[in-house]
């Protein structure tokens, strides 16, 4: 089968739901090779945190190891996603000699639960020293062990978390399990005050995954593209999204065959993918899946990521997650839509019909309000990167300052429930379209806003401000702490106001309370333009912040209010924290520091050489037409360019010069946040008056002469 049409046979005459996670050990597969009792194990272990016994463990890690082997698996990992921004794997083979030539395959209890990969190389932000390399990865049940294929071979992925040996948290994975527990629990127990019948609540997360192609071969012949993930030089090309349509276009087909085979190997692995479609952007795609429990959605979102970069190099492609690869453009996001669920089957977050009535809507839908109104600044740091610093403003992107959208209907909704008086609109209205055979439609209560960073859409939120190659975990760890904090606060408020006031309904308490919220939080609602340089006007007059760099946003993580947040919740201890944000401002650094490595030797090995042999080129046509007796006015236009060039070609030679000196002062600061606040302020401008001088050069020299691919090649997919 071609590498082209490579779409599974097996899914060619079957839908997908008859492949659909047979690469999983889920509870199909756990109830033909596990006994009742293991099964009722894992069961109490995802819905109920109970602890499964080694006994019960050696049970469990038998039946993977038969089915995995009857799957034609040899090696098994812990899989885990440390704090690099990448999955992890070490993978060990089930076969164990017992005998010159003779063996057996094996898979114990004490293996599946916990392994000893080296914690030494990975970042720890200073809890671990190099020499110290034990760290442990001990398995999560709540996310199923699956069959990841490559190159022909199968190697069962179990995912764990990963921690020091004095058991501080190195990953993305083991904080976002506390927090959504966290919540969880707080939400429990203001659900009781409506229902009592809720004994847990899950939270639920989809999210959906914006990328950009490009064709393999152009990717290897750009340095930048390979080393930082963007193009850190390139004029824009005549024509790039200003038409408008590529978005929602027909999907190319070399797109759609990768598409295809990777949406297939998705399904295998039990990634509920829905849709695909092309982005504004040329050359940029979205694929979104079904919303699953928070903590499956972000690890298949990490596998996701894995799995489109293998099956990219099928087709030739490489798959670009970087927030701006390309200047002049659309950049690329991962949408968060978060909400959460009772147990008992009601989105805590779904208005229902008469929403100005539903209490208990009212009730979780401003304490989000209040949990991202007090808390703003954690929110904007939790999805603070060096890429995503590129596109939040911009004009497709939501602006670094957090505000929330809930809409028109919402919004007088919650003016009525100020003010007692219960008015709001009708929701559900059908449409007069007035147009022969289109049936109504209905309308929604409430439009959308894709300016908003953190925007209301029906019957969850939406967090758009996360970057395109984040690691989910880190922001839904911050909102996952700030609502389920908030939910505390509020179930203290109400218990507090029961008990002064005897003999109160708790309906009359809890109005009482929101309507202070209400009143509270106006400020950070906004239902306008976010992209407008008005709104970041009336932002500043309303007390918001406009936090437009991660060295400036990451400050907040270890502000008094955000330390006391997490450690009094048990999501981090104070060294976890620290850590982790030492890690944060390293990652910045490390970026931009490759950043300027890549581009000095772009425009030395590149750019000036281009420059200088096309004036040359010149040079070399005026002695010729002069040498033959032309006059030196005909050659007017000639001498204009090599001026030109001259010109350029000492202005940016300087700027290369100053932006290495000035990478070596940021260089030898000793302390990662100073380094941070340095290269930010000091070395990144500098990348900007570069580029400008490289662009210009671009644009004048011979084609020719230009050996790196132009944007018109690299957004070009045929």
């Amino acid at each position: 089968m071609s590498k082209k049409s490579s779409k599974s046979e097996q899914s060619l005459n079957s839908g997908i739901s008859q492949y659909y996670g047979k690469l999983v050990f889920g509870p199909k597969q756990q109830a033909k090779y596990l006994s009742k009792s293991a099964v009722q194990a894992i069961n109490e272990a995802v819905t109920m945190g109970k602890t499964i016994s080694r006994g019960m463990a050696d049970e469990v890690a038998k039946g993977m190891m038969e089915w995995a082997l009857d799957m034609g698996v040899t090696h098994y990992t812990h899989w885990f996603q440390p704090l690099r921004g990448t999955t992890a794997e070490k993978h060990d083979s089930f076969f164990e000699p017992t005998g010159q030539d003779s063996g057996i395959e094996v898979f114990s209890g004490k293996a599946l639960v916990q392994q000893e990969p080296d914690a030494s190389s990975f970042p720890s932000g200073g809890i671990r020293n190099t020499f110290e390399a034990r760290g442990y990865s001990a398995w999560d049940p709540s996310s199923p062990a699956f069959i990841m294929p490559k190159v022909g071979e199968m190697t069962l992925c179990i995912p764990t978390i990963f921690v020091s040996y004095t058991g501080e948290a190195l990953d993305y994975k083991a904080p976002l399990l506390k927090s959504i527990a966290f919540l969880k629990k707080a939400a429990t127990e203001v659900c009781h005050y409506f229902d009592p019948k809720v004994s847990t609540c899950s939270v639920s997360l989809g999210i959906e995954q914006e990328y950009f192609l490009v064709d393999s071969n152009l990717f290897k012949s750009r340095p930048d593209l390979m080393f930082a993930g963007r193009t850190l030089i390139g004029n824009s090309p005549a024509k790039g999204q200003q038409l408008e349509d590529h978005y929602f276009g027909a999907i190319p087909g070399r797109v759609l065959a990768f598409m295809t085979d990777f949406e297939v190997k998705a399904h295998e692995l039990g990634i509920p993918l829905r849709t695909r479609h092309n982005e504004v952007a040329p050359a940029q795609f979205e694929c979104a899946p079904q919303y699953e429990d928070m903590n499956l959605a972000v690890d298949h979102n990490s596998l996701l990521m894995d799995l489109m970069d293998s099956v990219a190099e099928d087709h030739d492609l490489k798959v670009l997650f970087h927030e701006k690869p390309y200047k002049g453009i659309n950049g690329s996001g991962k949408h968060n839509n978060w909400s959460i669920i009772t147990d008992t089957g009601v989105n805590l977050l779904s208005p229902g019909n008469t929403p100005e009535s539903n209490l208990q809507f009212i009730t979780f839908f401003v304490n989000v309000i209040k949990a991202v109104h007090d808390n703003r600044d954690l929110l904007r740091a939790s999805i603070a990167t060096a890429g995503n610093d590129h596109r939040l403003g911009a004009n497709e992107a939501p602006p670094a300052i957090m505000s929330v959208f809930i809409g028109d209907t919402l919004e007088q909704v919650l003016n009525g429930f100020e003010t007692n008086n219960g008015s709001s609109k009708q929701s559900g209205k059908a449409s007069s379209i007035n147009i022969p055979t289109i049936p109504e439609i209905l309308l929604d209560n409430t439009d959308r806003n894709r300016t908003s960073p953190f925007a209301f859409t029906g019957n969850k939120f939406e967090f758009r401000a996360v970057g395109s190659s984040d690691n989910c975990a880190s922001s839904m760890v911050v909102l996952n702490s700030i609502v389920g904090d908030q939910l505390v606060k509020f179930k203290a408020e109400v218990e507090a106001g029961l008990k002064a006031k005897k003999g109160a309904k708790v309906e009359d308490v809890i109005s009482t309370i929101i309507r202070g919220y209400i009143t509270e939080t106006k400020r950070i609602l906004f239902g306008g333009n976010g992209y407008g340089e008005e709104w970041k006007k009336e932002a500043k007059k309303r007390g918001l912040s406009n936090i437009t760099t991660t060295p400036e946003a990451l400050q907040a993580y270890l502000a008094k209010d955000s330390v006391e947040l997490f450690t009094k919740n048990g999501i981090f201890n104070h060294k976890e924290l620290e850590a982790r944000t030492e890690i944060r401002y390293e990652t910045y650094v490390l970026r931009l520091q490759i950043e300027g490595r890549i581009m000095n030797e772009m425009v030395n090995s590149y750019v000036l050489p281009a420059a200088i042999n096309y004036q040359k080129k010149l040079a070399d046509s005026v002695a010729t037409m002069q040498g033959i007796g032309i006059a030196a006015t005909a050659c007017k236009t000639q001498i204009t360019i090599i001026n030109q060039l001259a010109d350029l070609i000492n202005k940016l030679y300087e700027m290369n010069e100053k932006m290495t000196s000035e990478r070596a002062k940021a260089n030898n600061l000793e302390h990662a946040d100073k380094k941070a606040l340095a290269y930010c302020n000091k070395v990144k401008p500098l990348f900007d008056d570069i580029r400008e001088y490289c662009d210009e050069i671009e644009r004048i020299v011979d084609d020719s002469e230009w050996t790196l691919p132009k944007y018109r090649e690299l957004l070009s997919l045929v």
